[in-house]
């Protein structure tokens, strides 16, 4: 059985947590309150909030993403979203653009020119801080080290982080995006090719909760060469965010999720 684990990570990703798309208000409020919790409480990167609930304006066009404990679904972990273009404005930009306006290299690719409807942005990753006191991460809200891949006969998996990318990556996919724009640490390239996933950096970087780099992801490539390792946990999220909205479907009395997207 360790063998089996330490090799099949959707066995050990489903041994220890869930992930489910937050597609009512009560699980969307779940997601408010781990960011006010990091975002706000911990890290002071947003004000604190009365309600102890951080939002802003992109999320109501925005899509969102829950983990939690497979021993207790109540007690979570953390979470991220993925900003849609508005509905209403496609051309409005997303928050990247704002922040990366007189970074972005756009000879590499010009967001305002693609397709707005096939494009969004994965922001907002927030880990809980008892999920995340390794040195070193006391200042950021979620993080992937060299060592959480292991070394020699000491294999490991940063599941938490990996699994709400993946998460992300899974509701762009069902949701027809293309193309995810990240603003994230320059060495999550070197991370994520470790996994099969090119992420290229498409502009200089920024001053955005310490230095933050513009980068772009192709989800039909992440998907397609994914490595064979990473397979089972990416099917078991997806499943996992699948049976999330046909639970929805199946339910009485939900709202809509942010972006009208089902």
């Amino acid at each position: 059985m360790l063998l089996f684990e330490r090799f099949n990570l959707g066995h050990g990703f489903r041994k220890y947590f869930r992930i489910a798309p937050a597609v009512d208000d009560s699980l969307r409020d779940r997601v408010y309150r781990i960011r006010h919790e990091v975002y706000c409480e911990e890290l002071g990167f947003e004000p604190e909030r009365p309600d102890r609930r951080e939002t802003d304006e992109y999320d109501a066009q925005s899509l969102h993403c829950l983990l939690t404990t497979n021993a207790d679904p109540e007690q979570p972990v953390g979470c991220t979203r993925l900003v849609l273009t508005s509905q209403d404005d496609p051309d409005a930009p997303l928050p990247f653009e704002h922040t990366c306006e007189a970074t972005l290299d756009r000879r590499i690719i010009d967001p305002a020119r693609l397709p707005r409807e096939r494009i969004a942005e994965v922001s907002r990753l927030a880990v809980r801080g008892t999920y995340r006191r390794r040195r070193g991460e006391a200042r950021t809200a979620v993080a992937i080290n060299d060592e959480d891949f292991g070394q020699g006969d000491r294999p490991r998996f940063p599941y938490i982080p990996i699994g709400l990318y993946l998460g992300a990556v899974a509701l762009a996919s069902r949701s027809g995006i293309d193309t995810l724009f990240v603003l994230t640490e320059p060495r999550l390239a070197s991370h994520f090719a470790k996994l099969g996933v090119e992420i290229r950096q498409i502009g200089g970087g920024v001053e955005h909760r310490g230095l933050r780099v513009p980068s772009v992801m192709d989800v039909p490539g992440i998907v397609k060469n994914m490595r064979l390792i990473i397979k089972p946990i990416w099917r078991v999220i997806q499943e996992e965010i699948e049976q999330g909205y046909e639970r929805r479907a199946g339910g009485a009395g939900l709202s809509d999720p942010p972006g009208g997207i089902v």
